[in-house]
């Protein structure tokens, strides 16, 4: 929906210049051209960029309370707002606007922090409070929206996106070395941390406080978690009956707009499931969006269509080719770190093609870690049903068969001894674009942590233990939630469409639906190999069987045949340059040999786009 910034120094005493936040909020100007808006009170300030969505006249941001002691900026949507509107005006509150800012303003008024408890939507926010010289910030409970601050002896800046910190000034971009190993061990950067030392995220479901005032440190607290609680007094059909009148009631709250509003289609089931209950919960046609390839392996366009005929919607498709690569500096610039998921190229055009129609569209993102969808969960399965015994024909067996299945791109025929020395509990953290010992002969001795074990691995490890009694496969959904959905996932999504002007919403996490299906047992939503099979039961009188019975394929790019065919020179020129600038951080050597491995037999697609994005960030760090 928009773009949020904001300063507090710490010194009370220093005046915030209005110049500093407008560079702030211009570098954001893409999440919010239609509209610009600043709160200063002497050190204070919060900017705001906005694309208007609901109450178009009047939804000017910052929104101050009745006597401007407490004034908010606001990223997202909230779904029950008119609910909560209702119940506030019943206590009393008047509201000067139709909009859900003004709602969580007011609900803070009366609620404190645990308004967090009553909103029901995507948000990341900061309300500055006078009265208390304290500024609050939160993040919805799966992270849909970004929130990223920094903060120092001197100053807390924030944004919804790293560009904005950068052009507070004085900001250090010393590259964090944790980072740098996360990103080539997964393709994105885990937790809390980003590719600066000094520029943090706020993870989902967590808000802040600063209360500088009595000088109190930052406090930062969480106030929601994903807790899988199977429920087995119901039946097969009770759960299905109660998933599609759930997932029916919350994509029709997702669907409150004031402006234009469409679906992306890729053609799985997620997305098409949404379309599906969009059609029924709408008396016009739904505007859907698909992209496809030429190449056949990678193409879902016949099902998006099968679906768009059925419910009669206003269809529109793209093809995309290997001069797509020519997006990378565009993608660099608006991730702000590496990012190695290729899947951002046809989420950005998507996007792209969907914002020359409407102003939000809907996504079906989140089905796959709420439903156990990925291709991994049943081989990890059978895997963990074997006790290990590493000398055993059996175990041999398993590794060149099931688990080199998992092996990423590049790594087939080998596996990590570090790998296959932890418990199998513990395997789900371990599948990696460049495994412990890999990433100590890529990066730089300099740059490379090395703790005598995998340390990014190791994050996800700790977050697998500390879930507890939770089955295996509740434990690896509740990982990829809280790592590669919000990471990855999310983040892909929100800066593909928000470079195009355009709000993403996704109706899978609502937080209610999400709720309902973490009920539900495991074996029911991965059925021996088949994949969200209660979702499909559920969804079954909405889609065509042909939906649900052909492969999953993702939002895969066919990079691997662009980089042995069209893109083989810009490749090797690229990457190989005696003026590469990654050859300042990486082992030239190791880089080219990615590269070798590529034009034969190999598949390091997900590797050499790693290298790729990485080269181009460096060069607009070096012009910045």
């Amino acid at each position: 929906m928009c773009g949020i910034s904001g300063i507090v120094y710490l010194d009370n005493k220093r005046k915030l210049e209005t110049s500093i936040l407008k560079r702030m909020t211009d570098a954001i100007y893409h999440r919010g051209p239609d509209d610009e808006g600043f709160y200063i009170n002497n050190n204070v300030g919060l900017g705001f960029r906005r694309l208007s969505i609901i109450d178009l006249s009047t939804g000017h941001q910052p929104i101050a309370n009745d006597d401007s002691s407490v004034n908010i900026v606001f990223n997202g949507e909230i779904y029950n707002y008119l609910e909560l509107r209702d119940n506030l005006k019943s206590k009393g509150y008047k509201f000067k606007t139709s909009t859900d800012t003004e709602v969580i303003l007011r609900s803070y008024e009366e609620y404190g922090v645990n308004c967090l408890q009553y909103l029901r939507g995507m948000f990341a926010f900061a309300i500055w409070d006078d009265n208390k010289q304290q500024l609050f910030c939160a993040r919805d409970r799966f992270g849909i929206k970004p929130f990223y601050y920094s903060y120092d002896n001197e100053k807390f800046v924030f944004g919804s996106e790293i560009k904005a910190i950068l052009k507070a000034g004085a900001i250090d971009r010393s590259l964090s070395i944790d980072a740098l190993d996360s990103y080539f061990t997964f393709g994105y950067i885990t937790g809390d941390i980003s590719i600066y030392k000094s520029i943090l995220k706020l993870q989902p479901s967590h808000y802040l406080l600063l209360s500088y005032k009595n000088k109190q440190p930052l406090k930062i607290e969480k106030y929601w978690d994903v807790h899988f609680e199977p429920d087995f007094s119901k039946s097969e059909d009770q759960w299905a009956e109660e998933l599609d009148a759930t997932l029916s009631e919350t994509t029709k709250l997702h669907m409150i707009s004031d402006v234009p509003l469409g679906a992306f289609l890729s053609g799985g089931i997620d997305s098409s499931s949404v379309v599906a209950l969009m059609a029924k919960n709408s008396n016009l046609p739904i505007k859907t969006f698909s992209i496809g390839f030429k190449e056949k392996k990678f193409n879902e366009l016949e099902y998006a269509r099968e679906i768009a005929v059925k419910y009669h919607c206003e269809h529109h498709e793209q093809i995309i080719e290997p001069e797509a690569i020519s997006l990378l500096p565009r993608l660099v610039e608006a991730y702000d770190e590496p990012f190695a998921d290729s899947s951002a190229i046809p989420t950005y055009y998507v996007s792209k093609l969907a914002r020359e129609y409407v102003t939000v569209a809907l996504s079906g993102d989140g089905g796959d870690e709420l439903f156990a969808g990925y291709n991994e969960y049943p081989s990890l399965n059978k895997l963990h049903s074997y006790p290990f015994n590493f000398k055993s024909p059996l175990f041999k067996k398993l590794i060149w068969g099931n688990l080199n299945k998992l092996i990423p791109d590049g790594g087939k025929g080998k596996v990590s001894t570090y790998f296959l020395s932890k418990p199998n509990e513990y395997m789900g953290a371990y599948s990696t674009i460049y495994s412990s010992e890999e990433r100590g002969k890529l990066i730089l001795p300099d740059y490379f942590v090395n703790n005598h074990g995998a340390a990014s691995e190791s994050y996800k490890e700790s977050l697998l233990k500390s879930f507890g009694s939770e089955d295996f496969i509740s434990r690896l959904q509740h990982l990829d939630i809280q790592t590669y959905m919000v990471d990855d996932i999310l983040t892909k999504v929100d800066r593909a469409s928000m470079m195009n002007s355009l709000e993403a919403r996704v109706p899978l996490l609502d937080h209610k639906f999400a709720e309902l299906t973490f009920k539900i047992p495991w074996n029911l939503k991965l059925n021996g190999k088949d994949q969200k099979s209660i979702f499909k039961k559920a969804m079954s009188h909405n889609l065509p069987r042909s939906i649900y019975n052909h492969p999953k394929q993702g939002f895969a790019v066919p990079l691997s045949m662009w980089f042995k065919g069209d893109l083989n020179e810009y490749v090797k020129d690229t990457l190989l340059s005696p003026d590469a600038l990654l050859s300042s951080y990486l082992n030239k050597k190791y880089v080219r040999k990615a590269l070798e491995g590529n034009s034969t037999s190999g598949d390091f697609r997900t590797r050499i786009w790693s290298l790729l994005f990485f080269e181009e960030w460096l060069k607009q760090q070096v012009s910045a």
